[in-house]
């Protein structure tokens, strides 16, 4: 940092801000210009770097600093005039004897980078007390409408924005529950978010939304972040196949509620889809249209989902009287188009190639669509291929996909009323409750080929 002459030296246009007790890096004495601290503010729409001055009365809280050019302090001599331009919203003149300007605070002069406004300083602004200030802010109808509008008007001209964290501790509990997802990537689970937000907005509250990537590591990290913040709740869609990351959170006391996944005990609620029977209905559908051999794309087997529709893509086959031989397994790496090429790739490489192909979801079937498309193969003519989740884009798609819906956004908004019921006024009546929501096929062009 330069300890010389201002960046921009400009009259009237360069503002200070200083402390007490300029804080010294190591092996410095606190004598000479080393031990200058510096500041950036904004000024008149540009950024000015300049030195803090070194002596008179610590001002950055209220926005005032020695004049550069030697001039007096003007903090202490203008302490009422700054009240009235904070009042009024109009900038007072600069006081007299002062070289470059440092007067800041009023919303029509320059703006310093100094603390924060306090709920006490809209307080002695707006002729209040902090009560008052603290009613207009939580039970608004308990003020006068002319005080009401006398302090949310001191309020916009401050920019005061009230502390969440201590808002917290005086209320013993958090306005933001945490949602961790597989991928944000998916559509699937920007409607499941959707949802969620939706329940909890009304609820008063915000979301946190989080991305495991499919990482146990990156899930162990956010429930840690979650604990260190104390959220109001989580709702969570598991990566750990073994449920140690949960009973560790669990010990924490954080209330969550598991989202697209089935509790395995009693200890928390979850709202999830039959994924047995979504399963079941693919690969009944591509049966009915005379395909006997086909291909199950999956993403990684230790998710209980891919898991639960193989589980019921082979009851399909065992209902028809045919062997589990007849699904042909292809596990991918992950749940992404990416990993659908890949696998698109993998099937075209089998002899004798399954005419049908179920996929673990959406985004699977679209890359596997690609890459049947890319070698010269038709869908639905030579293969058949169904997806998972219904998606946006599943309609959309150059040939549209059959697809078992999820209701994605209506799993989201539940979750989150259990988990606002279970951390609300109501918890001491709450019960756990597991509920399992109903797969719908959808029948689109790329499953309609009849193959005999």
């Amino acid at each position: 940092m330069p300890s010389g002459p201002l960046e921009a030296d400009r009259k009237d246009t360069t503002a200070f801000a200083r402390t007490s007790r300029p804080r010294l890096g190591p092996g410095r004495s606190g004598k000479g210009k080393r031990n200058r601290k510096y500041q950036l503010v904004a000024s008149e729409g540009k950024v000015i770097r300049g030195p803090l001055p070194e002596t008179g009365d610590a001002t950055s809280r209220v926005g005032f600093g020695r004049d550069p050019g030697g001039g007096t302090d003007a903090s202490s001599a203008s302490g009422a005039a700054r009240h009235r331009a904070l009042a009024t919203g109009k900038s007072p003149a600069r006081p007299a004897g002062t070289g470059r300007s440092e007067w800041t605070g009023a919303p029509g002069g320059l703006r310093l980078m100094a603390q924060s406004v306090g709920i006490k300083d809209v307080a002695r602004i707006a002729g209040v007390s902090v009560g008052t200030v603290s009613n207009v802010i939580n039970r608004p109808e308990s003020v006068t409408e002319e005080t009401r509008a006398r302090v949310l008007s001191t309020i916009d001209r401050l920019g005061y924005v009230r502390s969440e964290s201590a808002r917290q501790l005086r209320a013993g509990r958090s306005r933001i529950i945490s949602l961790l997802v597989l991928d944000m990537a998916n559509p699937f689970f920007v409607d499941v978010a959707s949802g969620a937000e939706r329940a909890a907005r009304e609820a008063g509250l915000g979301v946190m939304l989080c991305n495991s990537g499919q990482s146990t590591d990156e899930e162990t990290e956010y429930l840690g972040l979650f604990s260190e913040q104390r959220v109001r709740g989580v709702l969570i869609t598991p990566v750990d196949p073994t449920g140690g990351n949960l009973r560790r959170f669990r010990k924490q006391g954080i209330p969550y509620v598991l989202v697209d996944r089935v509790a395995p005990s009693t200890e928390g609620c979850s709202v999830s889809v039959d994924d047995v029977l979504g399963g079941a209905l693919a690969v009944r559908h591509l049966l009915a249209q005379g395909h006997t051999e086909i291909a199950y794309v999956s993403g990684p087997l230790h998710l209980a989902q891919c898991r639960d529709r193989r589980a019921g893509a082979l009851q399909a086959l065992a209902e028809a009287g045919l062997p589990a031989e007849r699904l042909r397994l292809i596990e991918a790496e992950r749940l992404d188009v990416a990993a659908g090429r890949d696998s698109g790739a993998r099937l075209l490489g089998m002899s004798p190639r399954p005419a049908a192909v179920f996929c673990a979801n959406d985004l699977l079937a679209l890359g596997m669509l690609q890459a049947l498309y890319g070698a010269g193969v038709s869908v639905p003519g030579d293969v058949a291929l169904v997806g998972y989740d219904d998606i946006e884009f599943a309609s959309a798609a150059a040939v549209p996909l059959t697809s078992v819906r999820q209701p994605a956004f209506r799993m989201g908004r539940m979750a989150a009323d259990l988990l606002i019921e279970e951390t609300g006024d109501a918890a001491g009546s709450h019960r756990h409750q597991r509920i399992v929501l109903q797969p719908e096929l959808v029948v689109r062009d790329s499953s309609l080929s009849r193959r005999r």
